[in-house]
């Protein structure tokens, strides 16, 4: 492994796309706050902490998604994936670099619902942990089903649609701005092939929003394992 490369990959292509581009910082949490004021209208105030919750999963399953198109980009029209595979670099070392951009990127976003946690004295040591931990995962989760997408594309046209699509499949049906409790059983089961589905339950029960589900937490580990091993599959980083 290159954690040097990972890092700097990282810092260039996430965190300094944040002062480069903020109109795409801005775009990127437009839909999570504009679903927060939804929720605090209609419902009178009442489900705003399950949207404040639900908006750092919200973010970082939109961002994680949504970046295929930017995994599809580097590998059909920069050829970037060709230029590493000529290197000592490895697909693991692409995947951590691109995936940490991601969620650089998110920064501003994050720190935004951090200050509305604290405004609603939502956070306390042990929340805070379990949310980063939960956070990484589906960063991760998430991150592997765009590479996937990306890799399995071979016209960068259709990433745009795809995308488009899951983003608001796996991010605005599962119940990341509402009480999971409001579906049956069997609908979160099917949900739960979003990642987004598991980590908004797990941190509803961890802010003790709703009670606890602990088979979430396998889920969740779950898919974040299977969806890493088939994103590494989908790369390609060597043709046969």
């Amino acid at each position: 492994m290159n954690p040097r490369f990972s890092l700097y990959f990282a810092w260039y292509y996430g965190f300094r796309v944040i002062g480069r581009g903020s109109s795409y910082v801005i775009a990127s949490i437009a839909t999570p706050l504009t679903l927060l004021f939804l929720v605090f209208v209609l419902s009178h105030g009442q489900l705003v902490e399950y949207a404040v919750v639900g908006g750092f999963v919200s973010l970082i399953a939109s961002n994680g998604l949504t970046s295929a198109s930017d995994a599809a980009f580097l590998r059909l029209q920069a050829k970037i994936q060709d230029l590493f595979i000529a290197t000592s670099i490895s697909s693991t070392d692409y995947m951590i670099g691109l995936t940490l951009s991601f969620l650089l990127f998110t920064t501003p976003g994050i720190v935004l619902y951090a200050a509305l946690s604290l405004l609603y004295h939502l956070f306390t040591i042990e929340r805070v942990l379990v949310l980063v931990a939960v956070l990484f995962m589906l960063a991760l989760s998430t991150s592997a089903i765009s590479f996937i997408i990306a890799g399995a594309i071979r016209h960068i046209r259709n990433v745009w649609g795809i995308v488009g699509i899951l983003s608001i499949i796996m991010t605005v049906l599962p119940p990341t701005y509402y009480p999971y409790t409001y579906l049956p059983r069997s609908i979160i089961y099917i949900l739960a092939i979003s990642p987004a589905t598991p980590a908004a339950i797990i941190l509803q029960g961890a802010f003790g929003l709703s009670p606890e589900f602990l088979a979430m937490i396998l889920v969740l580990v779950g898919e974040t394992i299977v969806y890493l091993s088939l994103a590494k599959y989908f790369t390609r980083w060597r043709e046969k």
